[in-house]
C-alpha cells in the first residue's frame, strides 16, 4: 500500500498535488490506494479531526484524484485517533473573512467563498461514481456529520455521537447541515437537531435514517470489510447507476425521476447485451458524418434548408 499525502497550500486550492512521500504523522489527511479502494483518513487527532482549511483543501484535490481514476472502485473515510470529525475549525474561522491572498476584511463575501469551496467538497463526493463508505467512530458533528450525509453509506459504533452544534457558537450551517439533512430526516427533526444542538446517540440516526448500521465499539473494521465484499460482488455498472437515479430522483417531482429509472432501466438493457434497436443507426450516423458518406449528406440536404425561412 503507498501512503500518499496531498499537500495543498492554504487558500490556493489550485495549488498542484504533491505525490512525494510525506512524514503521515503531520499529513492531515492520509490518502491511501489498495486494488479497487481508495481510504481517506482524516487526521487530526488532537483536534478531533476538526475541519481546517489545509484539511478541507486536500480532501478537495483527493476528490478529484478519485474521480478521475476508473480503477477506483469504493471509497472508505474515517478518522484517525478514535474520533470520525469534530466538524470545521471554529478557531480558523476569522480566516475565512481572507481572501486567497490572505488580505483580511472581505467580510461576508469572504465567508461565502469558503462556504462555497465546502459545498463543492461535499457535492464532489456525493456524485462520485464510486460507493463511498463513512466509518465512524466517535464525535461526527457539524461539518464531520455533513460529510457523512454526503456518502452513500455510514456505518457507525455504538459509541458514536452526531449532532449540529453550531447554533451555540451563533453559527449556521452551511453545507449541508440543514439541506441534505431535511432531505433525510424531514423539516422537525432537522429543526430540532439545529436549533437545540443536542448530541445525539448512534442509535438515532439509524431509527432516523440518517446512518446505516450501528456496529459494537470493536467491530466497525469487520463490519465495513464485509459491507466491501457484499458491494464488490455487485454489477458495478448497475452499482453507479442506482446511484445516480436515487440522488437525482430525490431531488426532483415523481413524473421526473420515473425518467430517469426508464432510462436506467434501458441503459441497463444494452450494457448486459440487448443495445441492438431496429430503427437505430448502430452508430452508422457518426460514421458517415466522419468520412461525409451519402447517409449524412441524404439528412443533411432534407433538413438543411427545411422550415428555414
Amino acid at each position: 500500500m503507498r501512503l500518499l499525502g496531498r499537500v495543498v497550500s492554504r487558500g490556493d486550492t489550485e495549488a498542484p498535488c504533491s505525490d512525494t512521500e510525506v512524514d503521515v504523522a503531520e499529513s492531515p489527511l492520509l490518502f491511501s490506494t489498495e486494488g479497487d479502494i481508495a481510504t481517506l483518513v482524516l487526521n487530526r487527532p488532537t483536534k478531533r479531526n476538526a475541519l481546517s482549511i489545509e484539511l478541507s483543501d486536500m480532501l478537495v484535490e483527493a476528490f478529484r484524484e478519485i474521480r478521475r481514476s476508473t480503477a477506483i472502485k469504493f471509497v472508505v473515510i474515517r478518522g484517525a485517533g478514535g474520533n470520525f470529525c469534530a466538524g470545521d475549525d471554529i478557531n480558523e474561522m476569522l480566516l475565512w473573512l481572507n481572501d486567497e491572498h490572505g488580505t483580511p476584511n472581505q467580510g461576508p463575501n469572504g465567508v461565502m467563498r469558503r462556504v462555497r469551496v465546502y459545498q463543492d467538497m461535499a457535492n464532489a463526493l456525493e456524485e462520485l461514481d464510486k460507493m463511498t463508505i463513512c466509518a465512524v467512530d466517535g464525535v461526527a458533528v457539524g461539518g464531520g456529520l455533513e460529510i457523512t450525509m454526503a456518502s452513500d453509506f455510514v456505518i457507525a459504533t455504538e459509541q458514536a455521537i452526531w449532532g449540529m452544534p453550531e447554533v451555540d457558537s451563533g453559527l449556521t450551517p452551511g453545507w449541508g447541515g440543514t439541506t441534505r439533512m431535511s432531505r433525510y430526516i424531514g423539516k422537525r427533526r432537522t429543526k430540532e437537531v439545529n436549533i437545540i444542538g443536542a448530541l445525539m446517540p448512534a442509535r438515532k440516526a439509524v431509527d432516523w435514517g440518517l446512518w446505516n448500521r450501528v456496529v459494537p465499539n470493536d467491530g466497525l473494521e469487520s463490519e465495513v470489510e464485509a459491507l466491501l465484499e457484499v458491494l464488490r460482488s455487485k454489477n458495478q455498472q448497475a452499482c453507479r447507476q442506482l446511484k445516480y437515479i436515487v440522488n437525482r430522483g430525490c431531488e426532483t417531482d415523481l413524473y421526473t425521476a420515473q425518467g430517469f429509472e426508464m432510462l436506467s432501466a434501458g441503459l441497463s438493457g444494452a450494457v448486459n447485451g440487448g443495445w441492438m434497436v431496429a430503427d437505430a443507426d448502430q452508430g452508422a450516423g457518426i460514421m458517415d458524418f466522419a468520412k461525409k458518406g451519402e447517409l449524412w449528406k441524404k439528412r443533411r440536404a432534407l433538413a438543411k434548408h427545411f422550415w428555414s425561412d
